[in-house]
């Protein structure tokens, strides 16, 4: 049997193709070892706001690119939940599925996560179990002992530990990736390319690659499930 795997950084309510790669593989692993980038994915993303793409972030304690992203911290403070959390209901709050979509968001923002990378996993579990994908999510700091290695060699070497034979990785990575190597340890090698996703945001013209917020706050899970998640191809 054909056991399809990911790899990934936790980034924060990502965009709706980090769920189409979740959703494509059988096993999904969560990049938290691995150093954080400044200005990147992990704890910020765009929503929007007044029909325009706004970022918002969760602010950290001590953030560094010296730090492995499961050692940043969240901020210990309570105004910037408040606030964050005012700013997504007051740009959703007629949005069509606004009450079951918030109370998700609103339940993890408040859940007291200490660091980035615990929100961002458990922020993502509970988005997959809200669409019903069953892709097993793990961290690869809690199951790998190879922080040694870098780059394709590591990936190559989680691949082998979970009997692995199939590697999808964003398209964005294709650069990255030597298709003779993956070939030379008999794993097939892919890149997800999403296809163009639009879906009625208010009466805005449509802003795209935003967080899965928005998605969420616009379309119907179960349209989600089954059209959204499945606009890609394989290359």
């Amino acid at each position: 049997m054909i056991r399809k795997i990911a790899i990934m950084q936790p980034y924060m309510f990502p965009y709706i193709g980090y769920f189409q790669l979740i959703a494509a593989v059988d096993k999904f692993v969560v990049y938290d070892d691995v150093n954080y980038i400044n200005r990147g994915w992990v704890n910020r993303n765009n929503i929007l706001i007044n029909g325009v793409a706004t970022l918002i972030q969760i602010p950290l304690s001590g953030a560094s690119q010296n730090k492995l992203i499961n050692e940043v911290e969240i901020l210990n403070e309570t105004k910037w939940k408040v606030k964050l959390l005012r700013t997504i209901e007051q740009s959703y709050k007629k949005a069509s599925f606004f009450l079951a979509v918030y109370d998700l968001i609103q339940t993890q923002i408040n859940k007291g996560h200490t660091h980035i990378a615990g929100l961002n996993v458990e922020s993502t579990q509970a988005v997959c179990k809200y669409l019903g994908i069953n892709t097993q999510i793990i961290s690869s700091s809690s199951h790998y002992q190879n922080k040694h290695l870098s780059g394709q060699d590591r990936i190559l070497d989680i691949c082998k530990i979970e009997n692995a034979d199939h590697y999808i990785n964003p398209i964005g990575g294709m650069e990255l990736y030597d298709r003779e190597l993956f070939d030379e340890n008999k794993i097939k090698l892919n890149f997800i390319q999403s296809s163009a996703i639009s879906y009625r945001q208010f009466n805005n013209l449509f802003a795209p690659y935003l967080s899965i917020i928005d998605v969420l706050m616009f379309c119907e899970p179960e349209y989600i499930k089954t059209k959204m998640l499945k606009a890609y191809k394989l290359i």
